[in-house]
């Protein structure tokens, strides 16, 4: 069977009566230009471009196997939707689990209210070792970074998400969100020193 001969519809038609299974990754290759241009523009949290190319490919193939031939939309319609559907959702899951740790996370000043509300029930010398701590700590964390990580991290435990904190410093996102990156790694290693 020459691919070519066929349209899209007509190949999937062919698929789904148990044609030539080559038939799917035919449309794979012919539709991995669409998948690359979905993500030129865009980027994962975390993530490297080929992750966002692959959550493409994922949408392709889900594409080819749900898309009815009898619909009145062309595959190629379908197949974008699909891509496009898949690259988002990806985008979105992977800013909720970047942000988990920190949206469950303490701030230093909430660990600090909850140690003076128990502070009746500690030893005054145990209570003013965490607070040296944490002051050393924080200092070490502060020496450790550049200024524009301390500016970084200042500006996001105010709340502020690296979109607003592009904005605010003149830089790009993707700049901060590698910054913050670089943070978590600095305060990880710090914390495995201790």
């Amino acid at each position: 069977m020459q691919f070519t001969d066929y349209t899209d519809e007509e190949l999937i038609g062919f698929l789904r009566q148990g044609a030539d299974p080559d038939i799917v990754e035919y449309l794979m290759v012919k539709y991995k230009p669409l998948v690359l241009s979905k993500t030129r523009m865009l980027f994962l949290t975390g993530g490297e471009r080929d992750d966002l190319i692959q959550e493409g490919m994922v949408g392709l193939f889900k594409a080819v196997r749900d898309f009815n031939p009898e619909a009145n939309a062309s595959f190629a319609t379908f197949a974008g939707l699909c891509v496009e559907r898949n690259i988002y959702q990806a985008i979105e899951k992977s800013q909720r689990l970047k942000n988990r740790p920190l949206n469950e996370a303490m701030s230093m000043s909430e660990v600090e209210d909850q140690a003076s509300s128990k502070d009746m029930h500690l030893d005054p010398a145990d209570i003013m070792i965490g607070k040296e701590s944490a002051g050393v700590l924080r200092k070490k964390i502060s020496e450790s970074l550049s200024k524009m990580e301390n500016q970084v991290l200042d500006m996001f435990l105010e709340g502020k998400d690296y979109r607003e904190i592009a904005e605010l410093t003149g830089r790009e996102p993707k700049s901060i969100d590698n910054a913050l990156q670089r943070i978590r790694q600095k305060v990880k290693a710090l914390l495995n020193r201790e």
